[in-house]
């Protein structure tokens, strides 16, 4: 009977651990935030270069600090950069079952200035998130994100 006892607390007990741990450190697995080396500007334009070097695409970019402005809001710099590489795209768009994550689509590049006057770049870990899905959303989000990556990296301080 002890044992059960003992069983049972410890399966308590590591219940609330996990759901503690996740609780608290799956945002920062799921969220990426680095520091620019440059201007808010200059991250942009390099940013933009990247990503035409890489063969991705641009098709919009939101500009949230005049977007508030119109609310009458004051807000630091933030712009949010959709980008997308129509070969990796398409392989979930062009499944019904896989078209779910078109939610997450395209793929988002924040850049944004903080109190502190430094510029930051961040963006979805579309690597973990893609491993939760598995299978074909995970194979395209893997290459977006590590390409994601490839192209942030001409920008952020090295870690």
């Amino acid at each position: 009977m002890e044992r059960v006892i003992i069983l049972i607390v410890g399966l308590v007990i590591g219940a609330i651990i996990t759901v503690f741990y996740i609780k608290y450190k799956a945002p920062q697995m799921m969220l990426i935030e680095s520091e620019s080396q440059f201007g808010f500007d200059e991250t942009l334009e390099r940013l933009q270069l990247s990503i035409d070097e890489k063969g991705w695409k641009t098709p919009h970019v939101h500009d949230l600090q005049a977007t508030m402005a119109k609310f009458n809001y004051d807000v630091k710099k933030v712009k949010v950069m959709e980008v997308c590489k129509p070969d990796v795209a398409q392989l979930i768009l062009k499944r019904d079952d896989e078209r779910i994550a078109s939610t997450m689509m395209p793929c988002r590049i924040s850049v944004y200035e903080k109190s502190d006057g430094k510029v930051y770049v961040a963006r979805m870990n579309s690597v973990k998130m893609g491993d939760l899905f598995g299978g074909i959303i995970k194979q395209a989000m893997g290459v977006a994100g590590n390409e994601s990556e490839e192209i942030i990296a001409s920008v952020v301080v090295g870690d």
